[in-house]
């Protein structure tokens, strides 16, 4: 048991260097808080120091972290009782394809079929293999995880490290790759990464989260390089804002209800329309493709069974894609 033990620490050592490598060697850092180039992971400028803890790299300034603190507790806890995450690896190796908790499989084969357009039809075409790819919003980082077995570099970014359903999760895919992606804690309208190093920079599921939506796309649009993708995926959309906002009181609502608080300590986009992704091209010079995925026969009846129901407009999921000037 000691030798396992040591074992394992000594591999847990081994892959903290090789993320400092990895951040010295390959990928250029700026500090989240004054924009200066780091050559190390403490900004001479501002004084600001990142810090690695459990392979990911902490790079929230303090007024920042004490600014995400209630969303942060309210959605850890909020997740935790939706049964998010698993203590088995297996369930995390599976993602998107195969739920093993079943509690929340409905969601991820919305996802599957998300992430295999998006694969096919947008990534392969576009991104050429070994090129990086940020995972803003990464959560558990299983799109990081089936975008390193495609070949891609990503980098998974997010506000949660917890160990099942945020940056920590990502030691469940760790034997399945040679050498695991970074990970960094920070704000996605304050990246800590130097202009231009990705192929492609993805929202996914996490962009209604966004209290700035050009805010983010603008630090998104930073970081890729001419040519470059921004991809947002599995955000709702709807055809009004009538709509979306009945959705977030519902939401709202239903949080209170089930768990004592209405996870609303932060205010985000929420949802999308055509009105808002056009407004936002126009103010940032951007133009949106959007691609629909099909995710059935009863999804595309949704919207026909609400209406005869005199129920409110289910959102749908599409793929918007927008490229940087050459």
């Amino acid at each position: 048991m000691g030798m396992a033990i040591r074992d394992r620490d000594a591999r847990f050592s081994a892959a903290r260097e090789i993320v400092r490598t990895e951040l010295t060697r390959e990928i250029r850092l700026q500090c989240p808080r004054c924009s200066a180039t780091l050559f190390s992971l403490d900004c001479t400028k501002c004084g600001l120091s990142l810090w690695e803890e459990h392979g990911i790299i902490h790079a929230l300034p303090p007024a920042r972290a004490e600014h995400y603190a209630q969303f942060i507790s309210d959605y850890e806890r909020i997740r935790a009782e939706e049964g998010r995450g698993s203590a088995s690896e297996e369930f995390y190796a599976g993602l998107p394809f195969r739920d093993s908790s079943g509690k929340n499989s409905g969601q991820w084969r919305i996802r599957a079929r998300t992430f295999r357009h998006l694969a096919d039809h947008v990534l392969r075409p576009e991104i050429r293999s070994g090129e990086r790819i940020l995972d803003l919003g990464a959560g558990n980082c299983w799109l990081s995880f089936r975008l390193a077995l495609a070949g891609y570099k990503p980098i998974a970014v997010d506000l949660l490290t917890n160990n099942y359903d945020g940056l920590g999760a990502a030691e469940n895919y760790r034997s399945y790759l040679p050498v695991l992606f970074p990970r960094f804690q920070a704000e996605l309208a304050h990246l800590p990464f130097q202009d231009e190093q990705a192929g492609a920079a993805i929202f996914n599921a996490s962009f209604h989260y966004a209290e700035s939506d050009v805010a983010f796309v603008r630090e998104a649009l930073r970081c890729v390089r001419p040519g470059g993708l921004v991809i947002i995926s599995d955000t709702p959309w709807y055809s009004c804002d009538e709509s979306g906002r009945k959705m977030v009181t519902e939401r709202r609502r239903g949080f209170l209800a089930r768990h004592g608080t209405a996870s609303s300590s932060i205010e985000s986009v929420e949802f999308l329309t055509d009105e808002h992704l056009q407004s936002l091209g126009d103010q940032l010079s951007i133009r949106w493709e959007v691609i629909s995925p099909r995710y059935g026969f009863r999804w595309s009846m949704r919207p026909f069974l609400a209406k005869i129901r005199g129920r409110r407009e289910p959102a749908c999921f599409r793929i918007y894609v927008a490229g940087k000037a050459q």
